[in-house]
C-alpha cells in the first residue's frame, strides 16, 4: 500500500521536500511508518524526540492501522512549555 507523507516546518527543512511517499505492507501502522521515515532521513529528528502525527487531518497513535491512500503528517515540537494534548510517540511500537 502507499502512504503519503507530509513534512512541516523543521522536518520538511530536514527532509528536504515537503512531501513523500512511501510503499508499506499492508496492516503497517503508524509506529511502523515513522521508523521507516527516520531510515529514510536520518536527520529528521533524534531518537529521543517525539514525532506528534496526524493520519487524514487527526492526530494519531502510533498503533493506528495504515490504509492505502491516508496522508500522514508529521509535525515537529515547537518551542515553550510542556507537550499539549495531541499524541506523540517516539516512532517505536512499546
Amino acid at each position: 500500500m502507499k502512504v503519503t507523507v507530509r513534512f512541516f516546518a523543521l522536518y520538511r527543512e530536514r527532509a528536504g521536500t515537503a512531501r513523500g511517499c512511501f510503499t508499506l505492507s499492508p496492516g503497517a501502522t503508524l509506529g511502523q511508518l515513522v521508523e521507516t521515515v527516520r531510515g529514510r532521513y536520518p536527520d529528521l529528528a533524534p531518537p529521543h524526540v517525539e514525532v506528534v502525527a496526524a493520519v487524514n487531518t487527526e492526530y494519531a497513535e502510533a498503533g493506528v492501522v495504515l490504509q492505502d491512500g491516508d496522508e500522514v503528517a508529521l509535525i515537529p515540537p515547537v518551542s515553550g512549555g510542556g507537550r499539549p494534548g495531541p499524541p506523540a510517540f517516539a516512532g517505536r511500537d512499546h
